[in-house]
């Protein structure tokens, strides 16, 4: 029952806005031209996926986000492990940390055309380097956030090195790093819209600033709502991972 009338409440909040861009075009209250009603921009989505050109769009930002999300993860999470594990290292290189992820993405996008040309290695390096930086950070934090009675338990039982980061240090910082990978994987959705708007020919961003040039509206806030949908989806999958690889948390508390 309580789930229910959680998922009620939400739904509410959600039909509520549905409901109020319905309303406010078709009541003259904001110009149609501008922001069309909220069905009509779901017709022309349903449009693009009957047409098949949706399916070409999704294909190719999966495939960019995709390969960007999963370099940033592989490079983040050992490298957030041992810096975490390693005071003295992250001491040193944190305030590096702190400038690269203050400094603006997209600031940094005309840099990574200069390096990579406006083929794909730019589009996928400017996602990876939006995207490492919670995963990084989220990663360093859990490693240093264990339970340093449980690691001196392990050591006293003879748990070596690498045994201990495997059985004791990942597991305890899992939730963290999952915390990290959801915010790496938003921060991945972002930086593809962005980066294809500049020299792509597909791509999910590249259909939305297409069809808002050509002022098809509708189009493009069906693009925009798609995307919307796709990083919610995203997001629900990460959580479901995490509480499935962290049930032993639940036992912990309940014991």
């Amino acid at each position: 029952m309580i789930r229910l009338r959680r998922a009620a409440e939400k739904s509410v909040v959600m039909l509520a806005v549905v409901l109020l861009w319905e309303a406010l075009p078709r009541l003259g209250l904001v110009d149609p031209f501008l922001l069309p009603p909220f069905s009509e921009a779901v017709a022309s989505l349903f449009h693009l996926f009957l047409t098949g050109e949706m399916f070409r769009h999704i294909a190719k930002s999966l495939e960019r986000s995709g390969l960007a999300f999963a370099a940033a993860a592989v490079f983040s999470i050992p490298v957030g492990a041992f810096m975490g594990w390693n005071k003295r290292i992250e001491r040193i290189i944190d305030p590096l940390i702190q400038a690269c992820r203050n400094t603006s993405t997209l600031a940094l996008y005309p840099v990574f055309i200069l390096f990579f040309g406006l083929g794909e290695a730019s589009k996928v390096a400017i996602i990876i380097w939006g995207t490492i930086w919670p995963i990084l950070l989220n990663t360093i934090s859990g490693v240093k956030e264990c339970d340093p009675l449980l690691i001196k338990a392990a050591r006293s039982m003879g748990v070596p090195g690498s045994s201990l980061f495997r059985r004791v240090i990942i597991p305890m910082a899992l939730p963290s790093i999952l915390t990290g990978l959801r915010l790496g994987a938003a921060n991945a959705i972002l930086m593809l819209v962005a980066a294809e708007m500049l020299g792509a020919d597909r791509g999910l961003g590249f259909m939305i600033f297409y069809y808002q040039e050509r002022y098809a509206i509708p189009e493009m806030f069906g693009g925009i709502i798609f995307i919307s949908v796709l990083g919610v989806l995203i997001n629900y999958g990460l959580v479901k991972l995490e509480k499935s690889l962290t049930r032993w948390k639940e036992g912990a508390v309940k014991g």
